[in-house]
């Protein structure tokens, strides 16, 4: 089983996250999309798989400093734009295990996600 996490070391969901995968003796690989950077491929895979209105951020602080036009009418194509412009505008964690993928992290998704 490989498990890879995505996100930013700052955050205290990751850390969350990091945390329940450890204590479930789960090993995990954690990739900081910051510091390392992430492919349009893989973003696309995201949204793709688990919906772009999922994998945007629309809660967090860099969203939400957006010029309303920017906000306004927004797609799949302009949504990936712009989290490829601002990588923290990805929710986070969003998990891979086995070609499987989660976003966010709640204990009791966690749980059936790996039972």
């Amino acid at each position: 089983m490989t498990v890879t996490i995505y996100g930013i070391k700052n955050c205290d969901t990751m850390r969350k996250a990091q945390d329940w995968l450890s204590a479930q003796n789960i090993a995990f690989d954690f990739h900081d999309y910051k510091k390392v950077g992430l492919d349009r491929a893989k973003l696309e895979n995201w949204c793709k798989t688990l919906g772009w209105e999922t994998v945007i951020n629309r809660a967090g602080q860099t969203f939400r400093k957006l010029d309303e036009a920017q906000k306004q009418d927004l797609t799949e194509a302009k949504a990936i734009e712009l989290m490829l412009g601002n990588l923290s505008m990805i929710k986070r964690p969003v998990l891979e295990k086995d070609g499987k993928l989660l976003a966010g992290f709640k204990p009791e998704i966690y749980a059936e996600f790996f039972a």
